[in-house]
């Protein structure tokens, strides 16, 4: 049984909702344009993330998200430790209206696996 068994559940509803993509995938959409958020605590993106990422922590990401990308149609690919909470914020920026908006299954754990680029 999950440790968090309705964070669990809740979570595995929203990535049943987004799309959700590669850390090759999201590297791609990147180089291409999208803009990468990292949905984490503000401590866990000073600590490391990934290069070119832009820090909107899941409880500010609603509020701020048209400084960025005022576009309904502006690619955006949300990332989080494991891929739960960025998909939680992909879901909730899609009810939002945003469009083209995409989460990293994996999380920064599958970027890092990649050999992806972090700072």
């Amino acid at each position: 049984m999950a440790e968090h068994p309705r964070f669990e559940k809740l979570a595995a509803d929203a990535q049943c909702k987004v799309r959700e993509v590669s850390a090759e995938e999201a590297a791609a959409q990147q180089q291409a344009g999208a803009l990468l958020i990292d949905v984490r605590e503000s401590e866990e993106f000073a600590k490391e993330h990934a290069a070119g990422a832009v820090h909107l922590s899941r409880g500010v990401i609603e509020m701020k998200i048209e400084d960025l990308a005022l576009d309904g149609k502006a690619p955006i690919v949300c990332y989080c430790g494991g891929g739960k909470r960025s998909a939680l914020a992909a879901e909730s920026l899609q009810r939002m209206g945003y469009t083209s908006v995409s989460s990293l299954v994996g999380g920064f754990k599958a970027w890092k696996d990649a050999g992806l680029a972090t700072t």
